[in-house]
């Protein structure tokens, strides 16, 4: 008991959160996409686990979660050293490091992985081509080997494979303590939102009873309205064709979403299809009454023509 007692003392004393997890790092050679995907027993895993920079490299710190691994690994990782001196150099300088653990990749897809040996059981990882799966607290090793066969025979894109490794690791028996939270990180060079940045992809699911299923449902939410932000992006620039096609893929992925309904009655009317455009708004107010305010703002704001006839359709004064 007196044993027990010192090293949760100990484990006090390290001020940092008990970031329990199993997370991977990966690199995608065919569009340079580098990422991080974690589920833990922990509120909020995604504000202190996943760090990546596009042409840079991904890290994931946790275990008495050490979170200057993440910004200052990938430094070390932009001035030159390798991911095996990053490791090195990170734990050398850290007094606590046998509570730590990381994984880490640079984009070459050269990756491995550190784990104290004062983390909690199971913990360990299973370095592969172009990732690294690591956790701790696991159900047992076999966690993070599903993770490692999955993310190799999952088809898709590199998003679709990180979840794809997760929902191996929760098959496997996942974090001994049961479920809580889950984040995805992707970076690609110049694709934030509207072009700024590099976080291609930024999902965080904080506090539910299915955080994989959730990261996934969030997953196929963001590819539709990147796709609507597509279609809008042709509409400005006059490609009415090609965004109608893109719009149209977005509604096929989420009927529900009244806002690419929005923009099909838009795009409609540039083509001259009155017909057409009418049959979107009028789903666009079926799904949610209240775009009948956004629709009456649209030929004010310049994005059609004033059409009594449509608006006489659509029960606009």
């Amino acid at each position: 008991m007196r044993k027990q007692l010192t090293y949760m003392n100990k484990v006090r004393h390290l001020r940092h959160p008990l970031a329990s997890t199993f997370s991977i790092v990966a690199f995608d050679p065919s569009t340079k996409d580098l990422g991080v995907a974690v589920h833990s027993r922990y509120f909020s895993v995604g504000s202190v686990v996943p760090w990546a920079e596009a042409e840079v490299g991904a890290v994931a710190t946790q275990s008495f979660v050490n979170v200057s691994y993440g910004p200052r690994g990938l430094q070390l990782l932009k001035e030159g050293l390798t991911v095996d001196e990053v490791i090195e150099r990170l734990t050398r300088e850290d007094e606590a490091k046998e509570f730590r653990q990381l994984g880490i990749i640079d984009t070459h897809g050269n990756a491995n992985a550190f784990t104290g040996k004062k983390c909690l059981e199971w913990a360990g990882s299973k370095v592969g081509r172009n990732y690294a799966a690591q956790g701790n607290i696991l159900a047992g090793e076999e966690v993070v080997q599903n993770m490692g066969r999955k993310f190799e025979s999952a088809k898709g894109d590199l998003a679709e494979r990180l979840v794809a490794s997760l929902e191996g690791g929760e098959e496997a028996g996942g974090d001994a303590r049961g479920r809580q939270s889950a984040a995805l990180l992707v970076v690609r060079r110049g694709s934030g939102r509207a072009g700024y940045g590099d976080r291609y992809i930024d999902l965080r699911v904080e506090d539910h009873p299915d955080p994989i299923a959730e990261l996934k449902r969030l997953l196929n939410l963001h590819r539709v309205y990147a796709l609507i932000d597509d279609g809008e992006d042709k509409l400005t620039k006059g490609d009415f064709k090609s965004a109608l096609a893109t719009l149209k893929k977005a509604v096929s992925l989420d009927p529900k979403m009244d806002d690419a309904h929005i923009d099909l009655g838009i795009v409609n009317l540039k083509l001259g299809k009155k017909k057409e455009a009418i049959k979107a708004f009028k789903e666009a107010l079926r799904l949610n009454p209240k775009m009948k305010t956004i629709i009456k703002q649209l030929p004010n704001a310049g994005l059609m023509k004033p059409n009594k006839e449509v608006f006489t359709e659509l029960g606009i004064s």
